[in-house]
């Protein structure tokens, strides 16, 4: 665990529901600019030596802001064990995945934001992100897409592209592509066969800001978006796809050859820590053969598909991983912490930090007076400050020094 005085600056930076409530919310005003963001670019992080260093966020719609909380005590760690106050993720981290959410979390990390400014940002603008749709519109979407393409112009900028110098990190998002049904996770990896500077579509040239509200699209909740590649291409959330855990995926974007990075693998040269927004799986004792109609079906499938989709990508990871942290996956297997493919070199270190949002899994962090229905919804913003509690006490229980004292922050 971390050290009590890591854990002290950490609980300090929170900000009451209260104080929250009555502040102004002023979309036009971004979050800080970071300090030197122009001094580093992710094309650095290319060259440099050592071992490399991945973070994937899942997707999860308010629920991100139980992400923020586990990487804000990750950030305060990092912060203590290299002396450095001044230390953002993007300083430790080499490439940064999200999906949905977690691609808003993942892009703010990249551009050098704070996890303080990152929260700050939820919390500004968690109510007006799920603005309720006029009643005219809501047979398509619940929400109005241009409260979330306004905050995310301001806070990312109009004009910055996927292959800014802004980033300071590699950058990986998921979308899905409507058009073409399917998904497509993009990366600002100069060599990726689509990044070419030459090619009139080449997608380090897209709006970033447009990428990510692409990415949140969730069907039901937003708007799909329309961006112009070589021609017009309808995207909706990636979550929606196998990558709302995206951290497998990250690592065959990092290593695997037809993606064109080939980062080194090996459990001392490559370190990936996966986020999640919380589990709720939708089990129900009572339920009688009777009752799985057509709109039983309709409701539960999709979310069923992306919860597997989610387990899978976890799973993958674990095996092939040697795994530091993770709660049980399920009973006949446990946590696999420990095991693995019998004489097969694991290929990265990994740790897995996620919280089970059941009754019975809020009783296991003591959180015994949260109510699960209130952290269950994407939208539940009335109970952010409760979402705030699941993720700060996950990363107090979970989130141990050891997991990153083999990749110590480079001096």
């Amino acid at each position: 665990m971390a050290s009590v005085s890591s854990f002290a600056a950490y609980d300090g930076a929170r900000e009451s529901v209260s104080s929250r409530e009555n502040r102004a919310i002023d979309l036009a005003l971004p979050v800080r600019k970071p300090p030197n963001i122009d001094d580093v670019s992710y094309r650095d992080k290319l060259a440099k030596p050592g071992p490399r260093r991945l973070l994937a966020c899942d997707g999860g719609g308010i629920r991100g802001l139980i992400s923020i909380e586990v990487l804000a005590c990750i950030e305060s760690e990092l912060r203590r064990s290299s002396g450095n106050p001044k230390l953002v993720l993007a300083d430790y981290f080499d490439y940064v995945a999200g999906t949905s959410t977690g691609a808003i979390i993942a892009t703010l990390i990249a551009l050098g934001y704070s996890t303080d400014e990152i929260r700050d940002f939820y919390l500004r603008s968690g109510a007006e992100m799920f603005h309720k749709a006029r009643l005219w519109e809501r047979f398509r979407t619940k929400f109005e897409s241009d409260k979330l393409s306004e905050m995310l112009r301001g806070v990312i900028g109009e004009d910055t592209t996927f292959g800014s110098d802004k980033l300071r990190t590699l950058l990986m998002m998921v979308l899905r592509n409507a058009t073409t049904d399917s998904p497509w996770p993009l990366s600002n990896n100069p060599a990726a066969k689509y990044n070419d500077v030459t090619h009139p579509g080449c997608n380090l040239k897209l709006p970033l800001w447009q990428l990510v509200r692409a990415s949140t699209a969730a069907p039901t909740y937003f708007p799909p978006e329309v961006i112009h590649v070589d021609h017009d291409f309808i995207f909706v959330d990636g979550g929606v796809t196998m990558y709302n855990n995206p951290a497998f995926q990250l690592f065959l974007m990092a290593t695997s050859e037809p993606y064109r990075l080939r980062w080194p693998t090996g459990e001392e040269k490559m370190l990936l820590i996966s986020v999640g927004t919380g589990a709720s799986a939708n089990a129900n004792s009572n339920l009688s053969p009777e009752e799985m109609n057509l709109i039983y079906n309709a409701g539960t499938i999709p979310s069923a598909l992306m919860a597997a989709a989610l387990h899978e990508q976890d799973f993958l990871c674990r095996i092939l991983g040697k795994c530091l942290a993770g709660d049980l996956l399920d009973s006949e297997i446990g946590t696999v912490i420990g095991q693995g493919i019998p004489n097969v070199p694991k290929l990265f270190t990994y740790a897995r930090y996620n919280a089970e949002l059941s009754r019975e899994g809020l009783d296991a962090l003591g959180l015994k007076h949260i109510n699960p229905l209130h952290v269950q919804q994407m939208d539940s913003v009335d109970h952010i400050g409760e979402m705030q509690e699941v993720g700060r006490t996950l990363a107090q229980q979970k989130v141990k020094s050891e997991h990153f004292a083999g990749f110590p922050v480079a001096s």
